[in-house]
């Protein structure tokens, strides 16, 4: 690593440690309701460090490696912790349900849903095992609580100019009741989690511990290796293709593609000539992200059914790839 690279990252997390921005006070965890019907939201509530917005916090916004970033470090994502509890009694005043049959997290399946995200599917199995309710066995013990699940909210960027902007994940549950009177009561609940760039600015070279770092999460993490395409659950029907981060380099450097008119070419996922050289004319990757295939039969540009991937990260990918795709060090122009 370079001196001038070293002394970006000292100085970007001094500015995010010694800032003042939104966020930046540790919360203790805050139990509250998810926001539906005052007559149903004891049935399950969050317990999380809530700090927005500042009147009645019910939401967590945090800049990454502020203090209320759990991790405390500057590398392009928040960690925010979150508990589900069930038949709580924060708010007897308004609400007096006991029991719970279902409580079911949106995007918790890996089944093809665009929206999945294995954190939902970490806390609907943390929901199964800790509050344990079921249709024929509600669980009506007051105030009872999962253990604290980790989410993670990555930034959006960087991008041209290291520019990158806020994101967010939010999290939906809905809840059903025991039957009581012979009415089953719904509750909905949500809560946001909102990572905000680091005070010190979106420098590459400190979010980031590599080029092929920069490559696996802003790129093939966000956009490919994501349900229904690239992931674990999916690849196979995917051109066997798989591009979470265990995969690399054996699934990409140098693997003929199962698409017929590329091998034909004699393209690769990935062509490395040496250690420090490849070529990106040949490589199949860069010419799925493009859409510019010569011809008909190479299948749809990537990501599919979604914008094509920002100018900035193509232009990453082509140079590391140019660079042999090495899985340590810096390439010139990504960082």
């Amino acid at each position: 690593m370079s001196m001038h690279m070293l002394q970006r990252m000292v100085v970007a997390t001094l500015l995010t440690t010694a800032s003042l921005s939104f966020g930046t006070t540790p919360a203790g965890a805050t139990e509250v309701g998810g926001g539906g019907s005052s007559k149903v939201d004891c049935l399950t509530t969050f317990d999380a460090p809530v700090n927005t917005p500042l009147t009645k916090p019910r939401n967590i916004r945090c800049a990454d490696g502020a203090p209320c970033d759990m991790d405390g470090i500057v590398n392009g994502q928040c960690n925010f912790q979150v508990s589900v509890c069930a038949n709580s009694t924060f708010n007897s005043s308004a609400c007096t349900l006991n029991g719970v049959r279902l409580i079911t997290v949106e995007h918790a399946a890996d089944n093809g849903d665009p929206k999945f995200d294995p954190e939902f599917q970490a806390l609907q199995t943390r929901i199964n095992s800790d509050i344990a309710a079921a249709p024929n066995n509600p669980n009506e013990d007051p105030d009872t609580c999962t253990t604290a699940t980790n989410f993670f909210v990555a930034i959006k960027g960087p991008f041209k100019d290291d520019k990158c902007k806020r994101n967010k994940k939010q999290i939906r549950l809905v809840t059903e009741s025991k039957v009581t009177m012979g009415t089953i009561y719904v509750d909905k609940d949500k809560i946001d989690l909102v990572c905000d760039p680091p005070v010190g600015g979106c420098d590459p070279g400190t979010l980031f511990t590599s080029t092929y770092d920069r490559v696996q999460r802003q790129i093939f993490n966000q956009s490919c290796a994501v349900s229904g395409c690239h992931d674990s659950n999916s690849f196979t029907n995917s051109g066997n293709l798989l591009l979470e981060a265990s995969a690399f380099p054996g699934n990409l450097i140098n693997r003929t593609p199962t698409n017929a008119e590329a091998d034909a070419l004699g393209w690769k996922r990935i062509v490395q000539l040496s250690p420090t050289s490849g070529d990106a004319a040949t490589s199949y990757i860069l010419h799925k992200l493009n859409g510019d295939f010569p011809g008909p039969g190479f299948g749809d540009r990537m990501p599919k059914d979604r914008p094509k991937l920002d100018a900035t990260l193509i232009n990453v990918l082509t140079l590391w790839i140019e660079a042999g795709a090495p899985d340590t060090g810096w390439v010139p122009g990504t960082d």
